[in-house]
C-alpha cells in the first residue's frame, strides 16, 4: 500500500517533467467539398501560420492524404499536440462525367476520377491509424446521405472518438439542426472554415472530445 502511494505521488509530481506529450492523430473525414481541407487549413493557419493544402470548387481536389505533424494548439490554458490527417472526400461512386461539368476534358476527367477513387481507398486505410476523427459536413445539404451514413457507420464499428462539424454556417441555407437530428449520438458544432465563424466553439469541443482518446 505504501509503495503504491509513493508511486502515485511520483507520477503526479514528476510525470509532467519526464512524461512524453501525447500526440493525437486527428483525421478529417467527410464527403467531397464539405470543407475538410478548409478546416485543416484554418487550424494550421491559426497555430503554424501555414496551410496544409489547396481547395477548389471542383470535387475531389484533395486526392491524396495530406499530413501535418506536431501542430500544437492551446485553449483556455490547455494544450494539445496534433498530427493532422486531411483525407480525400469519401464517395460511394465516382463518375468521370462529374468533372466534365467543370470544363475538364474527357481524358483529364477520367484521370481525376481514377485518382479520386484511389484517394477514397487511402482514406479508409488511414482509419487504422487515427485515434480521433472530425467528420466535416456541409450544413447547407441534407445530412441523410448514403455517404455520410457509411462514414459514421465505419467510425462506430471502429469505436473511434468522433465530433461532427457542420461547415458553411455563414450561408443562408445552412441548418445545423438537421445534422444534429441525423446524428444525435455525437457532439456537433457549427462553423464557417472560410470566415472563421464558430472556431472558438470548435476548439472547445475539440478539447472535450480529445479527452476520450
Amino acid at each position: 500500500m505504501v509503495v503504491k502511494v509513493i508511486k502515485n505521488f511520483f507520477n503526479k509530481t514528476f510525470g509532467g517533467f519526464f512524461g512524453k506529450k501525447k500526440e493525437i492523430v486527428l483525421g478529417f473525414y467527410g464527403p467531397p467539398n464539405a470543407g475538410k481541407t478548409s478546416l485543416a487549413n484554418k487550424i494550421c493557419k491559426d497555430w503554424t501560420g501555414e496551410e496544409i493544402g489547396t481547395v477548389s470548387k471542383v470535387p475531389h481536389e484533395t486526392r491524396n492524404v495530406q499530413i501535418r505533424e506536431k501542430v500544437e494548439i492551446e485553449y483556455n490554458g490547455k494544450r494539445l499536440t496534433l498530427k493532422l490527417i486531411d483525407t480525400p472526400g469519401i464517395a460511394t461512386k465516382i463518375d468521370y462525367e462529374e468533372f466534365l461539368k467543370f470544363g475538364m476534358g474527357k481524358k483529364d476527367s477520367q484521370k481525376r476520377a481514377k485518382e479520386a477513387t484511389q484517394g477514397v481507398v487511402e482514406s479508409i486505410k488511414w482509419l487504422d491509424d487515427v485515434n480521433l476523427v472530425i467528420v466535416v459536413l456541409d450544413a447547407t445539404l441534407n445530412p441523410y446521405s448514403q455517404v455520410n451514413i457509411t462514414i459514421i457507420g465505419n467510425l462506430i464499428a471502429r469505436k473511434i472518438p468522433v465530433m461532427i462539424v457542420g461547415n458553411k454556417t455563414d450561408l443562408k441555407k445552412a441548418d445545423l439542426r438537421r445534422i444534429q437530428s441525423a446524428f444525435p449520438e455525437y457532439d456537433t458544432v457549427g462553423i464557417s472554415a472560410k470566415s472563421g465563424k464558430g472556431m472558438k466553439d470548435f476548439y472547445e469541443l475539440l478539447f472535450k472530445t480529445a479527452k476520450k482518446v
